[in-house]
């Protein structure tokens, strides 16, 4: 579970640091590739995340790692531009800080982003995905620990319906409207860092998953639990096709989901006002 007193000096801090009367609607968590869409909000305010007591600082690849507040699309909202994960050796508690921060700021949403390689064999590499339900295979939980009595919300919370079905509705409409290709599947989550291999690739399809990747279900449930509204879109940069597997590099992972996320910051900045 999660140390109740350091998430609550982590976000004073970041309140502290934020434009005097702000109040997120709704926080944002961009992944690999994804923090370009930064761009896209209106008087930034940056506060890096070294810059915060106890706060995880990610090392990954093309994570900024820092808070960006400001206004998207008329919308007040708080991003995680970079996410830290399990593979760099953090708990799932320290994972899901930045929504439990979020959450204290203010924020009654999340929306989650990530890239993601495709399983379902009609989804195409360069296409968005929007997540319908979650397989959590990394063998992890930020409600793992004893109870003490947090805060944090209901020991056993229900996940029955993680992802928002009235906001999944609205993306849709919206994706439709703005006539961009917008799928709609399961994404299972791994621990990483390493790929997949061809048999797992096709366990997890056996499975039920549309898409695989490395981050998102422990935020999600944390989210989940905090009592935030949850949506989530994943960036398709590979396709993992068990029986014709083509070797990828993380590079090219990074520039295909740059390239898909000008697809994402457009249905986002269409989207959010819908959300409120």
């Amino acid at each position: 579970m999660q140390n109740a007193e350091k998430v609550q000096n982590c976000a004073r801090v970041l309140q502290s640091k934020l434009p005097r009367g702000f109040r997120p609607e709704i926080g944002l968590i961009l992944g690999t590739g994804l923090g370009g869409i930064v761009e896209a909000v209106d008087d930034r305010v940056c506060i890096p995340y070294g810059g915060l007591p106890d706060f995880p600082v990610s090392g990954a690849p093309s994570h900024e790692g820092r808070f960006v507040a400001g206004r998207m699309s008329g919308v007040p909202v708080l991003v995680q531009q970079g996410r830290c994960h399990l593979y760099e050796g953090r708990s799932a508690a320290e994972v899901a800080a930045g929504v439990r921060v979020t959450a204290l700021c203010g924020a009654g949403s999340l929306i989650v982003a990530n890239a993601a390689g495709a399983l379902h064999p009609r989804f195409e590499s360069g296409t968005l995905m929007l997540i319908d339900d979650h397989i959590n295979c990394t063998g992890a939980s930020p409600l793992t620990g004893p109870d003490v009595g947090s805060g944090d919300g209901p020991r056993f919370p229900d996940m029955s319906r993680p992802y928002d079905p009235e906001y999944i509705r609205l993306a849709e409409d919206t994706a439709l409207r703005l006539a961009l290709r917008l799928e709609k599947g399961v994404y299972v989550g791994v621990a990483g860092p390493q790929l997949e291999t061809r048999a797992e690739t096709r366990m997890y399809r056996m499975l039920g998953g549309d898409a695989v990747g490395m981050s998102t279900v422990v935020e999600v449930i944390a989210a989940v639990q905090a009592g935030l509204r949850v949506l989530g879109f994943s960036c398709l940069t590979n396709r993992n096709l068990p029986d014709c597997m083509a070797p990828v590099a993380v590079e090219e992972i990074i520039a295909v989901a740059e390239t898909v996320g000008a697809d994402l910051r457009a249905l986002l900045c269409a989207l959010l006002p819908r959300l409120r």
